[in-house]
Parts: structure tokens; C-alpha cells; sequence
């Protein structure tokens, strides 16, 4: 186990909501701002940001519990040095901050069985967060460069992650009680950062942002069994619908947001958001997506029946990371 250091914050040390801060709403978005090193809580339906909660230093990523009371966000700091989590009430709009040891770097975050899952990009592990314990209860190794993000497999016994310096990915594979894990390195394009898992649990999308691509892999042979030439500069993020018949991906470089039909490994559409496009969210309805336009300081929504940006809105400095709260 892990040993924390809880700050003062866990202690009750956190400011109340502060004045002029409304209640979180349901269902509700909650985004980063990363300069800002803060967490905006906005209203979807009217695009309002009804509070802000300060995290760690420049947080990336973030994920919500299943029951909508708890975001985890992962600190990841200047220069990947991160060494905290900010855990959020997001009713009381509080946080309370870990202090980790031997984990550095935290980046890429994930709720699956109660718990939270996430990278450790600088120890080169990945690590779980038990909210009901406050306590980090389970590492392991990855021993890849950059492991940056993750997905957990529909049954929870595999876990991928995407290593940026490496060009891998790693198919962590549980044992049937999961007491026992085994890393299988899987080769794939240059840089694969964004990372995602069809909703079948067939395929891994591996978004490659040094060389425009996307690796395809076969989850059950643990094998790239197709290489998409979908033409980005820098691939930042991607995403399948919940239906599974498209996925976005977000082009960092180029301000873009690509739409490739999953069935025919084609490009459908292609968006300019503008400046840096970065962190996806698609509602769970699959209806719409927000996609963090980092450079610009705003979110797009983006109509995902006709593909076209509906409007955007600020919640920040330098949105990112998202996540959905029901």
C-alpha cells in the first residue's frame, strides 16, 4: 500500500462554498482549467459555470463517481512533477488534497467497481484510489515511458494504457479474482496518447500523436490489427460514441476535431474548433460532445447528429480534462 499524507484540507480545513457559488446542479459538467489550477462546475443546460473549486497544481484529468459525489483530479504540476490528487465533494463544492508518495506525475483517470484508477506518467505505474478509504490501495508497474492514459476494459479485467515515449501500449490483464496482474507491451504508432475502448470491448483506439494515425487493437489477440492514417497534427484525445459507430479525436496541433466512421475507418467530417483542441467529453446520450478549445480559453458543443458546432462558452484559463456528473 501506498502510504498518503493527507493535508490539511482532509482535516476540514477547506473554505465553505464560497459566497455567490450556486448549488452543483444534476446532471452536471465539471471541467479543469489548467492555469487556473481550478475546477468549474458548469450548469449543461445553460452553460453557466455555478461554482469553481481550486485542485492541485495544473491539473489534467479528472473523473466523477458513480454516484456523483466525488470527482477525483489528478495534479499532474509543472513539468509532469505532480505529486497530489484533489478529492472534490462536489456538493459541498470542497476539496480535500493527497499528498502521494512514489507517484509522480499523476495524469490519466478512471471510476470503474466503486474506485478510482489512474496513471502515474512519472513512476511509470498505475495506481487505484479508494474514495471510501482515502487511500491509494493497489499499484502496479508499467515500466513504459510516459504512461499517460488509461481505459478499463467492460469487465474490469484489463486495463490500457497509452505510453507516449515508448510508442506502446500495455494490456494489463487480471488473473479471475484480480489478486494477480501481468503486462503484455503491445507496439503501435509514435507517441499514442489519446486512448480509448469500444463499447462492444473489442477494439482499443490508440491515437498516435507523433504520426497521424491511429493504431487499431484487437482485444482479444492483444495485437494491432490495423493502422488509420486519419492525417492530424498532433492527436490530443479520442472518444467513441456511446453506440460505438463513430469515434472523435482531437487534434491538438491543429485546432481540428476529426469524425472517423468506425465502420469504414474513413474520415466523416472534420471541425476547426480553433486554437489547441484538447479534452472530450460526449454526453451519455451520445447527442452531443464538449470539447475543450485550450488555446482559445473556451468549450465548443458540438451537435453530434449534423456535426456542427452549436456554440461555445469559457468556464477558464486553458480548459482541458472533463467529466460528466449524473
Amino acid at each position: 500500500m501506498v502510504a498518503l499524507v493527507v493535508s490539511m484540507a482532509a482535516l476540514g480545513v477547506c473554505a465553505a462554498r464560497s459566497a455567490g457559488q450556486e448549488k452543483t446542479p444534476r446532471p452536471a459538467l465539471v471541467v479543469l482549467n489548467k492555469d487556473a489550477s481550478q475546477l468549474a462546475i458548469v450548469d449543461p443546460g445553460t452553460l453557466k459555470v455555478v461554482a469553481r473549486v481550486g485542485t492541485g497544481p495544473i491539473p489534467h484529468e479528472v473523473a466523477v463517481s458513480r454516484d456523483g459525489r466525488i470527482a477525483l483530479v489528478t495534479n499532474y504540476g509543472e513539468h509532469q512533477n505532480g505529486t497530489t490528487l484533489s478529492v472534490i465533494d462536489l456538493d459541498a463544492q470542497k476539496e480535500h488534497r493527497l499528498e502521494l508518495k512514489d507517484l509522480i506525475g499523476p495524469h490519466g483517470v478512471e471510476f470503474f467497481e466503486d474506485e478510482f484508477w489512474f496513471t502515474a506518467e512519472g513512476s511509470q505505474k498505475i495506481a487505484r484510489y479508494n474514495p471510501a478509504t482515502n487511500e491509494v490501495d493497489w499499484t502496479h508497474e508499467i515500466g513504459q515511458n510516459r504512461t499517460h492514459m488509461l481505459v478499463i476494459s467492460p469487465g474490469g479485467h484489463t486495463i490500457y494504457t497509452s505510453n507516449i515515449n515508448s510508442d506502446s501500449v500495455t494490456a494489463v490483464v487480471s488473473n479471475a479474482d484480480k489478486t494477480q496482474w501481468t503486462n503484455t507491451v503491445i507496439p503501435v504508432g509514435k507517441g499514442p496518447e489519446g486512448i480509448d475502448i469500444s463499447p462492444d470491448g473489442l477494439e482499443v483506439w490508440a491515437a498516435n500523436s507523433g504520426d497521424g494515425t491511429v493504431s487499431v487493437i484487437d482485444t482479444k489477440t492483444k495485437k494491432v490489427k490495423e493502422t488509420i492514417n486519419v492525417g492530424t497534427k498532433h492527436s490530443n484525445r479520442v472518444k467513441f460514441a456511446p453506440d460505438g459507430l463513430f469515434a472523435l479525436i482531437s487534434d491538438i496541433g491543429s485546432g481540428d476535431l476529426v469524425v472517423v466512421n468506425t465502420a469504414t475507418r474513413k474520415e466523416s467530417k472534420r471541425l476547426h474548433l480553433g486554437s489547441s483542441a484538447a479534452g472530450i467529453l460526449i454526453v451519455p446520450d451520445g447527442s452531443k460532445a464538449f470539447v475543450a478549445v485550450s488555446g482559445d480559453n473556451r468549450v465548443a458543443v458540438v451537435d453530434l447528429q449534423n456535426f456542427n458546432v452549436l456554440t461555445t462558452f469559457e468556464t477558464g484559463k486553458d480548459p482541458d480534462g472533463m467529466a460528466w456528473r449524473e
